[in-house]
């Protein structure tokens, strides 16, 4: 059998953690025959890390075969000690009131102190994946703190983005959801982000031409992919959290699995227009387990991919000037 990894969460026991822990000690993520241990991260509040100790419980009752240790901890230098990866579920919620700029600066302390540790702590091979959001900000906050780890080794999560759209394109075109291809999720995973249908296919011919509605590709598809968490909150009265769970699932998995080429929040050097000091989602290749290439091919040139593309990236600019004191 392998070596164990280590898998740092934090946030281990709120809504998104308690559907991932799961998913990860069962083989979905690293596959069947990687054990795993678990870094389990909580804020340093009794209710949260006795909430912790239950997970923790159920994870020990379940007797998944690869789950081999739990360590359980409100201590950032403990729980991200040696880790493999480390997955930065947990971050501030935006409460009643508060402005964006404020969320962004609230979240900055939070990704600046786990940006350093993690530099400092974790294994060589050290990858790290941001869910939190502001996920592209947060990740480029963290990012900068780092000395040792290279900026490749940051990553934000668009994956949610990018199922949603395959899905809203599959059910438009009364198709399987295999039969959708090539549908990438470019900018900020926020409303502003771009699904870009212009290079989708669906069974191998362009979604564009099969779908052949070109205002509700530019309309209701974009809109509903973009304001999807927004929707689930106004019925579910709750945040998506099984579906967010799932992505990180995927979006970790694929970076483990060389030849998988899907959507990842990375630093965009400039590529398809993007300001270079941001973190945009854009279309990659893995190449070896944990490492991939950005794909620079697809042609975005026509009008709407433009004005789309010119979007996202203004607004992940803009918060960039928000925090802009915290980098670095």
């Amino acid at each position: 059998m392998k070596a164990p990894i280590r898998v740092a969460v934090t946030g281990a026991a709120g809504q998104i953690g308690y559907s991932l822990l799961f998913r990860i000690a069962s083989g979905h993520m690293f596959g069947p025959d990687q054990p795993v241990i678990l870094q389990l991260i909580e804020i340093p509040v009794e209710k949260a890390m006795k909430a912790l100790e239950g997970v923790a419980m159920e994870l020990d009752d379940c007797a998944f075969p690869l789950l081999k240790d739990m360590v359980l901890t409100d201590n950032g230098e403990t729980g991200f000690k040696d880790a493999n990866w480390s997955l930065l579920v947990g971050a501030r919620p935006r409460g009643p009131g508060m402005e964006r700029a404020d969320l962004l600066k609230g979240n900055g302390v939070i990704f600046t102190a786990q940006g350093e540790i993690i530099d400092r702590v974790a294994a060589e091979d050290a990858r790290v994946a941001v869910v939190g959001n502001p996920a592209n900000t947060n990740v480029m906050i963290a990012a900068s703190k780092a000395k040792r780890l290279t900026a490749d080794r940051f990553t934000a999560m668009v994956r949610l983005d990018q199922n949603r759209a395959q899905a809203q394109l599959a059910k438009k075109a009364g198709v399987d959801l295999t039969a959708v291809k090539d549908i990438f999720i470019y900018g900020n995973h926020s409303p502003s982000m771009y699904p870009a249908f212009a290079h989708a296919t669906i069974d191998g011919k362009p979604a564009a031409e099969v779908i052949n509605d070109q205002a509700y590709l530019e309309g209701d598809f974009c809109s509903t992919v973009g304001k999807r968490g927004a929707a689930i909150i106004a019925a579910r009265g709750l945040s998506s959290a099984a579906s967010a769970a799932n992505a990180l699932v995927d979006h970790v998995h694929d970076l483990m699995t060389p030849g998988a080429i899907h959507s990842v929040a990375v630093k965009s050097e400039g590529r398809y227009g993007f300001d270079p000091d941001v973190w945009a989602g854009m279309p990659v290749r893995t190449t070896t387990p944990g490492a991939y290439e950005v794909i620079t091919d697809y042609d975005l040139s026509d009008a709407f991919s433009q004005q789309k593309l010119a979007a996202t990236n203004q607004e992940l600019v803009d918060e960039r000037a928000m925090v802009a004191d915290m980098l670095g």
